[in-house]
């Protein structure tokens, strides 16, 4: 199928490094609404520029736009591209606002179009095979989970502009203003949610310690840079989340169940190892290294520009539309990860549970993960 890029921003750069591994997936454009980022990208990877979100809009070829622009430019990009009947893949979060997310998904589905959102990370060899040790019951019932997503300093002692491959910077205004909760936990939700099935009430604790971050945008204006939150999910599993832009890179996944441990170092690297520790077992036994589950399609993940296979969203959403069967990344998990993202960005200082309303039928797995 043909894609559309709107968005010649940094995280650009990752897509369309990752499309060249799906052989389903033709890149027909790119568009944005700086000229200058539009030729410079158009430049570095040879691709065809549109004029403008129009000009793809009416274009016959494309069947998928990917919807890279800023957050608050999702659900108008996400709209008139559906409305031009195009499948979408939007990046994260698809709504700032959980009934614009509810909204698109009607729009989608009255239209018969397919609309997922990222990030697919739970497509990836790392979560597969630590969904796969889950379901093999190799650790028991699970029981608890601790999940941290600390991502920074991102701005100490000063902000230093990272640049990307056809020189976008990182947004980092956007970044900040957005918060750390929208624009990372969805990494570790969408695990989550696939493994123990639809969150029934989260706890949340989050806040801006910081406000000093960036310079060019108001101290009013930050977003959230540090969370924690107690999930509950129907199937009995708690979860802890924490979330930040302050502490020292660490992604790692902890699952405790009534027989084991399984864990794994960091949810953004397809190809991280994944260690089991079966209990019991005499003191001091090493935790085993579990062979993981390849994808048939994808093979070197590790030869990626990026440790992140960002195209295999769009391959899922592609695959999915073509053969007739339901995305594994549906709508109505889509929404239910949006609903909980949204909970816990907005929990502030609540203290009590906020129930949750949104459902899904459980995903399948990878093919190559069974």
């Amino acid at each position: 199928m043909r894609v559309g890029i709107v968005g010649c921003g940094y995280v650009a750069d990752y897509y369309v490094s990752t499309l060249g591994g799906h052989p389903g997936l033709a890149l027909a454009g790119v568009a944005d609404r700086s000229e200058e980022r539009l030729r410079r990208f158009c430049a570095h990877h040879g691709v065809m520029p549109y004029s403008s979100l129009g000009r793809m809009l009416e274009d016959p070829s494309v069947d998928i736009i990917v919807n890279l622009t800023n957050p608050e430019s999702h659900v108008d990009v996400t709209r008139a591209a559906l409305e031009a009947g195009k499948h979408v893949y939007s990046e994260k979060p698809l709504a700032l606002r959980q009934r614009d997310a509810e909204a698109l998904l009607e729009l989608a589905a009255s239209r018969g179009l397919g609309l997922a959102s990222a990030p697919c990370g739970v497509l990836g060899e790392t979560a597969q095979t630590l969904w796969k040790v889950l379901r093999d019951g190799r650790i028991g019932r699970p029981l608890l989970v601790y999940a941290e997503l600390d991502d920074g300093p991102k701005y100490f002692p000063e902000y230093r502009p990272r640049i990307s491959a056809s020189g976008a910077l990182w947004p980092h205004n956007d970044e900040f203003r957005t918060g750390c909760i929208l624009e990372h936990a969805g990494y570790y939700l969408s695990w989550l949610v696939t493994f123990f099935g639809p969150a029934q009430a989260v706890t949340a604790f989050t806040t801006c310690i910081d406000r000093n971050k960036s310079a060019d945008i108001p101290a009013s204006e930050h977003g959230p840079d540090f969370s924690v939150a107690c999930i509950e999910f129907a199937s009995g599993t708690l979860a802890r989340l924490t979330c930040s832009v302050l502490a020292e890179p660490n992604r790692a996944l902890r699952i405790i169940g009534e027989s084991g441990t399984v864990w794994a170092e960091d949810c953004w690297d397809y190809a991280a190892p994944v260690r089991l520790l079966e209990t019991p077992r005499p003191r001091g036994t090493a935790p085993t290294l579990v062979a993981p589950v390849r994808g048939s399609s994808i093979g070197g993940v590790q030869k990626l520009r990026h440790p992140m296979d960002f195209a295999r969203g769009i391959a899922e959403l592609a695959e999915s539309v073509q053969s007739g069967r339901a995305s594994r990344l549906s709508g109505a998990f889509t929404l239910h990860v949006n609903e909980l993202a949204l909970a816990i960005n907005e929990a502030g200082r609540m203290g009590a549970p906020v129930r949750l309303s949104t459902r899904f039928d459980s995903m399948a797995p990878m093919p190559w993960a069974l």
